[in-house]
């Protein structure tokens, strides 16, 4: 299967450790899940899913401390599920009454190339059709939505992978890393986690079946 890459980088970034209840606290680079969604944005088909094989950090991994505001809380489902029935209801929800100030530590100036391959859901497709089209969208810059970098307001800019820029040459253990969201049961998303290790700037990414990926 054709590996396709990308560069993508952005003034801030925040792939959200789990652990951590409160504040955001980012993990030192970005997850596979992240990566995923980024080639998803880029082309999204129910034919193909992508499958994450390699991050290179290209540039050095720096921090920022910020203080922001967020929402306490969210809009309730059985509000949606009411107003979804009847056609109309009390959807909205006002930062005025539920505004909380949080820290956050996030990363900036942020520079991946990152690798994937997609996998044919139906064996009886044609794979090189949905290269050629990642490819074209991937160079004219096209996507369904704006790739961002672990939140939303984070967007990133992306391009074919075609520099040959030097990983950062950096080797250390990054801990257990949220790998992706197994939907096996749409209503209880299970997290899936890997021993994720940087070797001169690069993080090798396993399987989603492989042994080194657990739930």
């Amino acid at each position: 299967m054709k590996t396709h890459s990308l560069e993508v980088r952005g003034e801030f970034a925040c792939f959200t450790r789990p652990e951590m209840k409160v504040e955001r606290v980012s993990y030192e680079v970005i997850t596979p899940s992240a990566v995923r969604a980024i080639f998803d944005a880029i082309l999204w088909k129910p034919e193909i899913h992508w499958q994450v094989t390699c991050i290179e950090v290209l540039s050095p991994i720096r921090w920022i401390n910020l203080r922001r505001n967020e929402l306490g809380g969210i809009i309730s489902e059985r509000n949606v599920k009411t107003a979804m029935k009847k056609g109309r209801g009390q959807l909205g929800t006002y930062i005025e009454g539920d505004r909380q100030q949080r820290a956050s530590l996030f990363l900036r100036d942020v520079h991946y190339r990152i690798h994937a391959h997609f996998e044919l859901r139906d064996k009886s497709e044609n794979p090189a059709k949905y290269s050629e089209m990642f490819e074209r969208r991937a160079r004219k810059g096209q996507c369904f939505n704006q790739p961002y970098l672990g939140c939303r307001e984070f967007s990133c800019n992306f391009r074919p992978a075609t520099t040959d820029a030097a990983p950062i040459g950096e080797t250390r253990d990054l801990g257990w890393m949220l790998y992706d969201l197994d939907y096996g049961d749409p209503k209880s998303p299970n997290p899936r986690f890997f021993q994720a290790r940087m070797e001169n700037g690069i993080i090798e990414i396993p399987a989603w079946d492989s042994e080194e990926v657990r739930g």
